[in-house]
């Protein structure tokens, strides 16, 4: 089975031989009097990952450089732009069968938590980094204002018997039916552009019949 790493679209050149998934729960135990312990189950926590990824800065025949050959610092200046920036990403792991069929995918928008840059005598010119990633989850509030009327203004107001009409509704025109995929173009970039998520990239590969949604070529067409 093949295995493709992507950080924020950018491909990884080697795939990690390894990758450690830790889903965490938030379940609390508590004492009971005379009636011994129970637990009280809760929502699952943050998922985190962590892998080391080599990062060669020699041309190797199993790297993958779909833009051409990319040193160890190009790699180095995206983790440290990704930390930098203080803002989630998209991390996607495909998993191929032999033929080339997609088996199974992670896909899931995560934060760059802290990794650690290793240079030893036994890599020779390459640096291997050792990442911790953990999902990221979107969360938001909402601030309401509530004000009183004045005491004069809420003597003289009188129920008023009021009929609703129904608004009349436009619809958002329709994304793009098509585009025509150029040099550094992701399936998953371009379904967050043209249909505002990402994550449709398996169904617009389905609908395209491209076996490998990680592998597009400049000049095809894909279809939304």
């Amino acid at each position: 089975m093949a295995y493709n790493f992507f950080i924020d679209s950018v491909q990884l050149p080697v795939a990690p031989s390894s990758l450690d998934t830790k889903i965490r729960n938030k379940n609390t135990t508590i004492t009971l009097i005379n009636e011994g312990e129970v637990n009280l189950l809760k929502k699952a926590g943050l998922t985190e990952l962590s892998f080391d990824l080599l990062l060669p800065n020699s041309k190797y025949p199993f790297a993958v450089y779909p833009d051409g050959f990319q040193p160890a610092t190009y790699y180095l200046d995206k983790l440290e732009k990704l930390k930098i920036d203080n803002k989630p990403f998209q991390f996607i792991v495909s998993r191929l069968k032999p033929s080339g069929d997609l088996l199974f995918d992670t896909n899931m928008k995560v934060s760059l938590e802290e990794y650690t840059i290793k240079e030893n005598a036994d890599y020779g010119f390459d640096v291997v980094v050792s990442i911790q990633l953990k999902q990221y989850r979107d969360y938001g509030t909402k601030v309401i204002e509530v004000k009183k009327p004045s005491a004069s203004a809420a003597a003289n107001v009188k129920p008023i018997a009021k009929t609703t009409q129904p608004r009349a509704t436009t619809s958002a025109p329709p994304p793009p039916q098509s585009h025509k995929v150029v040099k550094g173009d992701t399936l998953w970039a371009l379904c967050k552009s043209y249909l505002g998520d990402g994550s449709k990239y398996p169904e617009i590969a389905k609908k395209n019949n491209i076996k490998n949604p990680n592998l597009i070529y400049p000049g095809q067409v894909i279809k939304f």
